[in-house]
């Protein structure tokens, strides 16, 4: 028990480390890029493979609900990963390299967000996505992890968690996510707020 003990208390103090570490002065600018596309009316897609898709999900709800409970009017965000019938198709008539890619041409419009979350940086469905979202007028948000990968390169507004370890840099992502949406929910984004 005592080796248990120990690795626990180890994973406990690398992820506080990795919090420690988060770059705050990356996740700034997201913020008002967001409450810009709310004033907007701009579309919001959310992305990932993985736990990065089950932390886009967990971010549209947050951002979709609670975040416009708060504010006068709704966000108008999506998860692209929650429509498993259109992911299948897509991937089984097209590519998985697509299922992010062919969705965003349905629903995309020059001015609109899309941000991708992914540990590696180099998820080629999410590559691909990011890059056509660039070239067609979105702004882009990355999460990624301590190795960047290319959506580093791609991406307008990257988020760099100085980690690789999957779990660790996923519950950071997700931690990011929540400042994202309770920055409108406790009013710190300067958003309007329903009297």
């Amino acid at each position: 028990m005592a080796k248990l003990s120990s690795w626990l208390s180890d994973y406990r103090n690398r992820q506080c480390e990795l919090y420690a570490a988060l770059p705050l002065a990356e996740v700034e600018p997201v913020v008002e890029l967001l409450r810009d596309a709310h004033a907007r009316g701009a579309q919001i897609f959310v992305f990932g493979n993985g736990g990065s898709a089950a932390n886009a999900s967990h971010f549209a709800t947050d951002l979709g609900k609670g975040a416009s409970d708060v504010c006068g009017t709704r966000f108008k965000v999506l998860s692209l990963n929650d429509n498993s019938a259109w992911m299948t198709a897509l991937g089984n008539d097209y590519s998985f390299e697509d299922v992010f890619l062919r969705q965003l041409e349905n629903y995309a419009r020059p001015g609109d967000v899309a941000l991708c979350m992914s540990v590696s940086g180099n998820s080629p469905n999410l590559v691909r996505a990011m890059r056509w979202a660039r070239e067609n007028g979105l702004a882009t948000v990355a999460l990624v992890g301590g190795k960047r990968g290319a959506l580093a390169t791609i991406a307008e507004h990257v988020v760099v968690f100085p980690d690789t370890h999957y779990g660790r840099v996923e519950d950071a992502q997700m931690t990011v996510c929540h400042m994202l949406a309770y920055a409108f929910m406790e009013q710190a984004a300067g958003a309007e707020v329903r009297s």
